[in-house]
């Protein structure tokens, strides 16, 4: 048995191996290495450990462990003599406008945010951002700075992770919040397995009754050559759009018990087990170096940032659009047409009361079932217009419900060409602002003859509205110049020369205008709601709060608005970039909703869309038709107003003359400086106009000579480049 004495001396032996002093809090860890121009990466090389562990340190998440947290606490020591504290903490100031991004947990003490840019713009040359690493089963934060728990504890991580190899040949799975994972995971499908089982990702569900959403893993091309991936497909699997079924790691799936969806292993891709009881288990891989995030859809054209965007930069961007709107499901159209169905959700499960049993119901607010479809409203190539027409018929509106976004142009007058600008503004989320409060059909078809209309009844109406004429309405005891306006019926806006068909919208304006209407035929639905609203809430609030980190708010009009636009168009690329992730998403959700044939299959065969029960062109019709009287009614106010009419439209941009360079020089106001009573209205909100751009009624003249006069000027006149895209 060991003596007393030896007992003693192997203790003060121990506790020389630890330091006097213990390790100053994380904030001030940071803050003497940041005195000292020391970067994370030099430190780390010192110590011997990862880049990624020290900024776990600095942050509180972690604290270092023999060998290392003596020598540690021996560099803090020296520096602190070196860099000691100052005296006082000066009060702190507002905290700089940038995108930071949700975090799953919020911190207590929360730090200045860090812009959401590349990463060769927020960390020093050949770093990586700092970003805080934590491995699963890990000691968490310090007592000074303890992460609390997460809104559900199930997805404590995030919706997502871009999944990348270190600069030590580690794979590290970045998360929202700066949050960096340890990934075990040596093939593919242990990746979906530990993703499954200990990463913690996913999105809770957005209706009581919808379902949770899957974990995303976004697959780095470092990450594709570690799983055996390739960089990019051939040509043979990109035209089918998936790697071929051969693939070592497609039989990797295979022999693991694991299942890929009848879409293969593309861009978007799923890989998932059989459920557990009610657990589902699945995974959403997503490959940008295959095509998985188009630049049309979420970066710029003309200057791509996403392939130079850090991994954790990456996290952040993808999280906070997941936060705002939803998880990614794939393209920003699906994605968008999938926001409806989680935000009104099919079905439910109800208790059988004689039984006690569960069973599947139907919800009364959505869209529930396959119906019946109607000729006028279907594309050319559906199977039932097979045998219809000849070949290469071109349908009328009479035989074809067209209601789409205006294309309209028309030439200058003389008066309007003494007016040195021709300014374009452009109307905020023109599709979603339109689906707003708009009542649709959730059941099927009723088809009708010579029915009284009824604007309650959302469908198609078979009419002749050849005998409205605009000149003989009247605003405000003001006659309006019809000749400088489009018709409201017709996308082209052209005076409608006979019976055609129209979605209710459509048809309710001419009523609204003081004409009759006699339907001949009609296809109505009679179980209708308000389908689109908690859809258009969504992305609203998506589109207005990332406006607001741009320093654009809803509060601000008129010139401080102009102002606050003119900034935001240089505060932060990657902001822009969500922006524009979010208004397609609205665009492309409504095209979902009759979405055609693209060389899926051969003409009047059916194709896969045709078997959702969201395919409905019906709805998408009523959301277009909305779009073009809603612009026509404040065309309308406009030009009793101030006299000013269009020049050109295109979608949902338009083009007046103006005697100054600023909307504001055109745009009709009250006495009071208010925007006149239902004109068009500079702000954020959806719904109201921006400024898109400007140029001289000279340079217009220039056009109509070079192009012959068939082309739009509302299509080339922008500022922004970014802006007029159909949003």
């Amino acid at each position: 048995m060991p003596t007393e004495n030896e007992l003693f001396s192997a203790v003060d032996a121990l506790l020389e191996q630890v330091p006097e002093d213990d390790l100053p809090p994380p904030a001030e860890r940071r803050r003497l290495r940041e005195a000292s121009g020391l970067s994370q990466a030099q430190i780390a090389t010192a110590l011997k450990t990862r880049r990624e562990t020290v900024a776990n340190w600095e942050a509180g998440r972690t604290e270092p462990r023999p060998p290392q947290r003596a020598a540690y606490a021996r560099l803090l020591e020296r520096l602190a003599e070196r860099f000691p504290a100052p005296d006082h903490t000066p009060a702190p100031g507002p905290a700089p406008e940038a995108f930071t991004g949700p975090a799953p947990v919020p911190a207590p003490a929360p730090e200045a945010p860090a812009a959401l840019v590349p990463a060769e713009r927020t960390a020093p040359s050949g770093t990586k951002p700092s970003a805080p690493s934590r491995r699963p089963g890990t000691k968490k934060a310090a007592a000074t700075q303890a992460a609390p728990a997460a809104a559900d504890p199930r997805f404590e991580n995030g919706p997502l992770a871009v999944v990348d190899v270190d600069d030590d040949g580690q794979v590290v799975a970045y998360c929202v919040g700066g949050l960096v994972l340890d990934v075990p995971a040596r093939t593919l499908p242990a990746l979906v397995d530990w993703t499954l089982e200990e990463a913690r990702l996913g999105q809770a569900r957005l209706h009581r009754y919808g379902k949770d959403a899957d974990p995303v893993l976004v697959l780095t091309p470092a990450a594709l050559e570690r799983y055996g991936l390739p960089a990019e497909l051939s040509p043979e699997e990109r035209r089918a759009g998936r790697l071929a079924t051969g693939h070592k790691v497609v039989k990797q799936i295979a022999k693991a018990g694991q299942q890929l969806t009848q879409r293969g292993f593309g861009a978007w891709a799923r890989v998932y087990r059989d459920p557990q009881g009610s657990r589902r288990r699945c995974v959403q891989l997503c490959i940008p170096a295959w095509g998985a995030l188009p630049v049309d859809e979420w970066d710029d054209k003309n200057d791509p940032k996403l392939p130079t965007l850090h991994a954790a930069d990456l996290a952040r961007f993808l999280g906070t659009y997941a936060e705002r709107v939803m998880t990614p499901r794939g393209t920003t159209a699906v994605t968008g047409l999938e926001l409806m169905t989680a935000l009104r959700p099919p079905t439910r499960a109800q208790k059988d009361e004689a039984t006690g049993e569960f069973r599947q119901a139907f919800n009364d607010d959505a869209l529930t079932r396959l119906y019946d479809v109607v000729e006028c409203e279907v594309p050319d190539e559906h199977p039932v217009l097979k045998g219809k027409y000849a070949r290469h018929h071109q349908r009328t509106p009479a035989e074809m419900l067209m209601e789409e976004p205006y294309n309209w142009c028309r030439p200058l007058t003389d008066d309007e060409c003494m007016r040195p600008y021709l300014v374009a503004i452009d109307v905020n989320m023109a599709f979603a602002a339109a689906a707003n409060g708009l009542t649709v059909g959730l059941d099927g078809p009723t088809h009708l003859k010579n029915p009284a209309f009824d604007p309650a009844l959302p469908g198609s109406w078979l009419v002749d509205l050849s005998h409205v004429d605009l000149a003989r309405v009247g605003i405000n005891g003001r006659a309006i110049d019809a000749d400088r306006l489009p018709s409201p019926f017709t996308p082209t806006g052209e005076h409608p020369t006979g019976p055609a068909w129209y979605a209710t919208p459509t048809v309710a304006y001419a009523v609204e205008l003081g004409f009759d209407v006699a339907p001949i035929e009609a296809y109505v639905r009679t179980r209708t709601g308000r389908y689109l609203d908690p859809w258009y809430k969504r992305l609203r609030d998506a589109y207005v709060a990332t406006m607001a980190d741009l320093g654009v708010t809803t509060a601000m009009g008129g010139s401080e608005f102009l102002d606050a636009m003119a900034r935001s168009k240089g505060a932060d690329p990657a902001l822009s970039l969500l922006l524009k992730a979010i208004k397609a998403t609205a665009k492309g959700g409504i095209g979902k909703l009759r979405q055609r044939n693209r060389g899926q299959v051969p003409y009047y065969e059916p194709w896969p869309a045709l078997e959702r029960t969201t395919w409905r062109p019906d709805i998408r019709a009523a959301v277009l038709s909305s779009v073009r009287v809603s612009m026509h009614r404040k065309m309308l106010k406009t030009a009793a107003a101030a006299g000013v009419y269009p020049v050109a439209i295109g979608t949902d941009a338009l083009v007046y003359p103006s005697p100054g360079p600023s909307p504001l020089d055109f745009l009709p106001h009250t006495p009071e400086g208010k925007p006149a009573p239902g004109t068009f209205r500079l702000g954020v909100s959806p719904g109201m106009v921006k400024h898109q751009g400007t140029q001289t009624v000279l340079w217009a003249e220039q056009q109509f000579e070079e192009q012959g006069g068939v082309f739009n000027i509302a299509n080339l006149i922008r500022t922004d480049p970014a802006t007029g895209e159909g949003e």
